[in-house]
């Protein structure tokens, strides 16, 4: 007799991942996430009735501040959900649609809800320059505009750059290595690419425009033809001592969303599942560790998993924020066993990752999850963790079965 309140992923689709002022920058995340609510639902075949929460996350909150905030509820009706599904709009950073599906989870598990959606989305072009003292005026010289996305920092705080960096560096990873990896993460996605991989996960996306609307189907960040030597050229960033802007993604644009259902739902309505959710782990470390934080997510998903060991475990994607992040947290996963840690790597982000996909900062989680899932479907079935990191060192992870 299976467990009614076992959690399932049962739909998964995202949009393409648009550069930094590409095709996609003057659509809003609401929207965005509003097309990828409508595409998973579409999938699932199943109407909205049956759905009870959305959870949608998000990071950028002065694009969000334009829409008015509470992206959620907007979401709801936008999307054509009945009036009475219950809604959160929420932040943890870069991991913020991890953490709506940790909710979403949650909800099943407690019998609160037997249907979820979870959405993220940040449209990173469309960040607004801020002018606080407009608002009761300024006697006398400028008034100052404040850009939240630059350095990427938090006030009282080094920007995620320099963190990653120093912390990478304590860990014994060189910007060499650094620029090795984002050079295989480019390799991977394009091989993945010309495999047709991500046909699976990416709907495409209608932007309107003057005398012709642009049809964007795919990824705007990968760059198939970068070399080692280029990489290795470009200089570091707001005073990181190996972050550059190779071995880092770009300011990205798009969303993802998943459905997550209760086991005896989805027996009820004949659905397939994607992915059972084995079990879920949130962290939080020193503020300066971001690049680590990962490695313990994972490792308190496995053992909440029932003590799996991380050997057992057949893919891991791990948010490429930097390099960094998948190179440092290796490193911790294996022991700092360099035959281990080789190992590890080979199953890490086996199509690419955020520098070659993109990093729409509050989507990433659930694009992962949906990445993982889709590979471990194409190998037949097996475990798989996916783990992102978030500012001031939060991290989150799930941990699937196919």
């Amino acid at each position: 007799m299976s467990d009614r309140q076992e959690v399932v992923i049962a739909a998964a689709a995202r949009t393409p991942f648009g550069r930094f002022g590409g095709a996609m920058k003057d659509i809003s995340s609401l929207d965005l996430g509003v097309k990828a609510v409508r595409e998973v639902l579409d999938r699932l075949k199943q109407g909205t009735e049956l759905v009870d929460e959305l959870y949608f996350g998000t990071c950028i909150l002065p694009e969000n501040a334009l829409e008015t905030n509470v992206l959620g509820r907007q979401a709801v009706l936008k999307a054509g959900l009945p009036a009475g599904v219950i809604s959160l709009t929420l932040d943890r950073a870069c991991c913020s649609s991890m953490t709506a599906l940790h909710m979403g989870y949650r909800s099943i598990k407690s019998g609160e809800a037997e249907v979820v959606v979870v959405v993220g989305a940040d449209n990173m072009s469309r960040a607004p320059f801020l002018a606080p003292q407009v608002r009761w005026g300024q006697r006398l010289g400028s008034s100052p505009l404040i850009d939240p996305l630059y350095a990427l920092g938090y006030p009282g705080w080094n920007p995620v750059s320099v963190d990653a960096g120093e912390v990478a560096l304590q860990y014994g990873v060189s910007r060499e290595e650094q620029d090795y990896w984002a050079l295989c993460s480019q390799q991977r996605y394009n091989r993945a690419l010309e495999e047709g991989k991500f046909g699976e996960e990416i709907f495409s996306v209608e932007v309107p425009a003057k005398k012709k609307s642009v049809l964007v189907e795919r990824d705007e960040q990968p760059r198939p033809d970068v070399t080692l030597e280029q990489l290795s050229k470009l200089p570091t960033v707001y005073g990181s001592p190996t972050v550059t802007p190779g071995n880092a993604p770009g300011l990205n644009t798009g969303a993802a969303a998943l459905i997550l259902m209760s086991r005896g739902r989805v027996e009820e309505l004949g659905v397939e599942a994607l992915a059972t959710v084995r079990s879920i782990g949130s962290v939080a470390l020193e503020p300066h560790l971001i690049a680590a934080v990962p490695a313990p997510a994972i490792e308190k998903a496995l053992e909440r998993g029932g003590g799996i060991a991380v050997e057992e475990v057949d893919l891991i994607e791990i948010n490429e924020a930097f390099a960094a992040m998948p190179l440092v947290s290796s490193k911790i996963l294996a022991g700092d066993d360099p035959e281990k840690v080789e190992l590890l790597r080979e199953k890490i982000n086996v199509n690419g990752g955020a520098i070659a996909v993109g990093h729409p900062v509050g989507a990433s989680g659930a694009r992962i999850i949906m990445t993982l899932i889709f590979e471990l479907r194409r190998r037949g079935g097996g475990l798989g963790a996916a783990a992102i990191c978030g500012g001031l060192a939060q991290g989150d992870s799930v941990l699937l079965e196919v």
